[in-house]
Order: C-alpha cells, then sequence, then structure tokens
C-alpha cells in the first residue's frame, strides 16, 4: 500500500447540499481503514485527507467517489505521500 495526500479545494460551483455526503464518504473510509487523518482548511477554501491505497489509479478512483468531487463542488489534486 502507498500513502496519498487527497487535496480538495472549493470551485465557483460549490454547493453546501454535498457536505454531508463528503462526510459520509470519509466515515466509510475509516471505517475500512483506508483514511489516516482528514480535515478542513482554516480558511474555508477546502480540505485534504491522507489514504492507503495500492497505486495511483486507485486513488484515483478513491477521490473522485467523493461527492464534494463527483459532482464539481470541489477538485482533486492527488499526491503519492513518502511519509517518514
Amino acid at each position: 500500500m502507498h500513502t496519498y495526500l487527497m487535496l480538495t479545494t472549493r470551485t465557483d460551483q460549490f454547493n453546501q447540499e454535498h457536505v454531508a455526503g463528503h462526510y459520509e464518504f470519509l466515515d466509510r473510509l475509516q471505517a475500512e481503514k483506508r483514511i489516516k487523518m482528514f480535515g478542513p482548511f482554516s480558511d474555508a477554501t477546502g480540505g485534504a485527507y491522507v489514504i492507503e491505497a495500492g497505486s495511483p489509479e486507485e486513488a484515483a478512483k478513491i477521490g473522485h467517489e467523493d461527492p464534494l468531487v463527483a459532482s464539481g463542488s470541489s477538485e482533486l489534486t492527488i499526491k503519492e505521500w513518502n511519509l517518514k
């Protein structure tokens, strides 16, 4: 497994209605023991979470299941992270 930093940034189409689904998505990842940490940015421009995945493609698939990303409310940037 590899570690990925998932950065979400709000777009002009941000819709607050998708936030509840986003937190349900994060709760599911936590139940699956795939997520290490998560949280919003203090300036309310988005947030980040750290997941475990087998490949960049798998990380992208997971990230695009996030309701904020799938709805266009947020853009997703994925970075493989070599944590020390």
